[in-house]
Order: structure tokens, then sequence, then C-alpha cells
């Protein structure tokens, strides 16, 4: 099969899943799988070095797919979707039932739940967290974290441990992505929550800048929500104690590198403005008054896009931009070709994309998997070494069940 035609199967099942509805904030049904066939399997390769790979549909019907993770089985799934859904994947099979007993979730325009991560000791405590939108009334949301037991196919003693201090306009973005590092600290993104994109001088971003807020930070928590004696702006006057470091627009991947312990991160820019950043304990990152980027109404987002001291530079910069929405450094050799390499989803530019670092810098290597035309919103490594992603068709419309979850192995 050629190419072409290969991409054209891809597109073909993806337009046959795709159900347009006008956007609502509600919690759509879950959408039963009975008697709807699994997409057929389609073999592709990647852009550049030409990668033989197959894509495997294991689950589709999903609204809006924003995070996953494996249960230490290795045959169950956890899938979070943004309309304020927890939904469980075992052997490839979807549940058209969702988990019982998820936190209610404020899922106006990009609101809902954004993200789920296991505690570390799941094995044995059943722990795990959901970062979501929480309305304190219809004109304010903020970004809440909450832990719970996952027993008998439901959550259980669901509380929050985090609700931050970035209260703003319901159309603003929220961050949510989550990661336990190897501190076994949980790193918990806020997003800048611009609520009003076509605003150059937007108030909400500026908050960025200010340690006295939650907006446009990563912060730093223990597993039961409480500050860490050892964050860095634990005793910086009027700041505010889970900051681990600041001026971030979008957060919206996380990895910590296997062997250096590094911690990495995507930012996801406005128009540009896309980086990979080196994270370190207290540094600013420059948003909004540094970046490469563009606002919204096309004039730049900084006078002086590129340095100001005090402020970290990005290690690396995408023009074309990538819309990373996760990350994952790929540890295993079944995909030999990216053993050892960085894995970014792209959103808005449908692909994903490898990375790697020689010589002193990062370099895109390759891109892949254009041709399904789908967003890719997470990136995971699967106990059987291939590499899994959750798709949508548009970023918008809470009601969309376009998602699905595939798994990308070799050919």
């Amino acid at each position: 099969m050629t190419r072409r035609r290969q991409f054209a199967c891809a597109a073909g099942f993806v337009a046959a899943l795709w159900t347009p509805s006008a956007a609502q904030p509600v919690i759509s049904p879950p959408v039963p799988l009975t008697g709807t066939p699994v997409p057929a399997p389609v073999d592709t390769k990647s852009d550049e070095a030409g990668v033989a790979l197959r894509v495997v549909p294991l689950a589709q019907g999903l609204s809006h797919p924003t995070g996953m993770v494996f249960l230490p089985d290795g045959q169950t799934i956890l899938v979070v979707e943004r309309p304020g859904r927890l939904r469980v994947v075992k052997n490839g099979v979807l549940d058209p039932a969702p988990v019982s007993g998820v936190p209610a979730v404020h899922n106006l325009s990009l609101g809902g739940m954004h993200d789920i991560v296991l505690h570390p000791d799941f094995a044995t405590n059943h722990l795990l967290y959901l970062s979501y939108s929480k309305a304190r009334d219809n004109d304010t949301t903020t970004l809440a974290v909450a832990r719970g037991r996952f027993e008998g196919g439901a959550l259980v003693d669901v509380k929050d441990i985090l609700v931050a201090d970035a209260w703003g306009s319901p159309l603003g973005t929220y961050g949510g992505r989550m990661i336990f590092g190897p501190d076994r600290m949980l790193y918990v993104s806020v997003g800048d929550r611009d609520g009003n994109t076509r605003d150059d001088n937007s108030p909400a971003r500026k908050q960025a800048q200010n340690l006295g807020s939650h907006i446009g930070k990563l912060l730093r928590l223990r597993d039961d929500g409480s500050v860490p004696p050892d964050n860095p702006f634990l005793k910086t006057p009027k700041a505010k104690g889970e900051i681990y470091s600041w001026g971030h627009r979008n957060l919206y991947g996380m990895a910590f590198h296997p062997q250096t312990k590094e911690f990495w991160a995507t930012e996801f820019g406005a128009f540009g403005g896309d980086e990979l950043n080196l994270l370190m304990p207290g540094h600013n990152y420059g948003w909004p008054v540094v970046s490469l980027g563009r606002n919204y109404t096309g004039t730049l987002v900084s006078e002086q896009p590129w340095f100001r001291k005090g402020m970290d530079m990005p290690q690396f910069h995408w023009n074309p931009q990538v819309n990373p929405a996760n990350m994952l450094f790929y540890t295993g050799t079944k995909l030999k070709a990216f053993t050892g390499s960085l894995m970014i989803a792209g959103a808005g530019t449908k692909r994903l994309v490898q990375m790697t670092f020689s010589g002193g810098m990062w370099r895109q290597t390759d891109t892949m998997l254009r041709g399904l035309d789908v967003r890719f919103r997470d990136i995971r490594q699967g106990p059987d070494e291939c590499l899994y992603v959750l798709t949508e068709g548009r970023s918008r419309g809470n009601q969309d069940t376009d998602g699905m979850l595939l798994r990308i192995e070799p050919r």
C-alpha cells in the first residue's frame, strides 16, 4: 500500500467517527460501544526517517480525552475525558460506564477534567489524583486537584488537596498537567488563565510574574497537598509557598530524564512561542515579558522577546510551532528508532515529534502521524514498550465523541 493510500485510510477511519455537535457546558452521556467495531489498524511511516509504524485503535467514542495512566496490572488504562469523566480500558476494551465518584467539574470552553496520575505507592494504597476546573460561581473558576482511592471500580474518599489561587474567567486556560517526581513530590502546572485572547494587555496573564498568585506557575506539593519545607519561596514574603517555578504560560508537558533526573517541560505558546525548558527550583521562565510568540491579534507578546536578566531562556524554541500537549522520554527498545528520545504529542499541529539531544543541543529529529488528521492530547509509554496516545478532532466542544485511544507499535 502506498503512503498516500495509508494516510487516506487513516483519515477515513477518523472521519467516520466525527460527530459534530454544539459546544455546551454540560456533561454528555457516555457513548456505548456495543456493536460498534473498532477501526482496523493502519500501517504508515514517519515523515523524515521513514520508520515503519502501525497505528492500532483500542477505543473510540471518547470526548476530549486529556490524560491516562496504566494500572500496575499492565492491562488496565484509566482515561480522563475533559467533560468530567473517568473511563476504564481493560485488555483493549472500553467500559461504556464511567467510573463513579469523580468530583463535579466546570466544563465550559477548555474547562473540565485535565489529567490523572497515580500515587507512587498506588499498588498498596490505591490513591490517584485528578486535576480539574472548579467553579466558585458562574463567572469564576480555578484549577483544583482531588485525591481519592480507586476501589471496586469506583472512586471513594475523594477530596480536594489543592484549590489554586488562580481564579478567573471560565474561558481562561487552566494547565493542570501533573507528575510525581523522583523526590515523590507532586508537580502541578497552573495556566496563565488568560480568558481574553484579544486583549494584548490582559491583566490575568501578568499574574505569571506575581509570586503572590498561582497563575502561570508550576507548583510542588506533598502527596497530601501540603507544602514541602524545601520549596524555593517558602520564606519569601507574600509569595505562595507551593510555587516551584514561575513565568509560565501553559506547561502541558513534563518529564524527568530517566538517567540524569533533570526536569524538562514543554510550554504551549500563543502564535509561536512554543518552548522546551529545563525546569529549576525558583527560576523564572519569562512569560509574558519574554516570549518569541505573538498575541492572537498578531502583535508581538514582548518588546524584548529573547532575554531579560534573571529569566531563563528556552533550551529549544519551535518555529514553526508544534503545540506540545505532553511528552515523555522513551526508554523502551521495541521502537528502537525512538530509544532515548524525547517524544512529544502535538495538538494543533496534529503530529508526534521526536527530539534528540547531541552536541550540547536539542534537535527535532523526526515527525509522524500527521496523516491521521487528529489532535494528540497525551502520550505515554506502555508496559509493552509501545507508545499510547489520546486524540481528539477539535479543541473545543465538550459534547464531541470523536476521541480515541491509539497504540503505536513497530511494523
